[in-house]
């Protein structure tokens, strides 16, 4: 069985061998991150693939605020480089919800919550709590508060 970090490896390499400058320099800097979060703390060890994951999650969420950052600065290329990062690095999370997916079960939790008592902004924390595991990793946090607020609001 090949780990997520060891796909990362030899995509690298294969992206060295094709002279992809683009996956080369976002591969090696993915697997540098995940190497720091190796060394950090009391004793090195290896990720496991879900410890993996969330480095490329943050990584690829890095890349989307920066792209944005640049847009807004009015940086074109470099807003467009960060995208293209970002790209390289979706491949490797799960397929995100679309909004359609993640209103559905947002839905579902609110009601939930409601039947537990909970309404209005504050059961906001508990609408969250159910939808977390739910959506793990297929929708960022921003995304998931953003319409649970809209759900609750309404």
């Amino acid at each position: 069985m090949t780990t997520l970090k060891s796909k990362l490896q030899e995509d690298l390499t294969a992206a060295i061998r094709e002279r992809d400058e683009l996956r080369s320099s976002t591969l090696r800097l993915t697997l540098a991150a995940i190497t720091t979060e190796e060394v950090s703390g009391k004793s090195a060890r290896e990720l496991s693939d879900d410890e993996v994951q969330k480095v490329i999650t943050r990584e690829a969420k890095k890349r989307r605020e920066a792209a944005e950052a640049f847009a807004k600065g009015g940086r074109a290329e470099q807003a467009e480089r960060e995208k293209a990062e970002g790209e390289v690095l979706a491949v490797y999370l799960p397929k995100q919800l679309s909004d359609d997916e993640l209103k559905q079960i947002v839905e579902q939790a609110v009601a939930e919550a409601k039947a537990a008592g909970a309404e209005g902004p504050r059961a906001m924390g508990q609408v969250m709590k159910i939808v977390n595991p739910k959506v793990a990793g297929q929708a960022e946090g921003g995304r998931v508060a953003a319409v649970v607020k809209q759900f609750l609001a309404g």
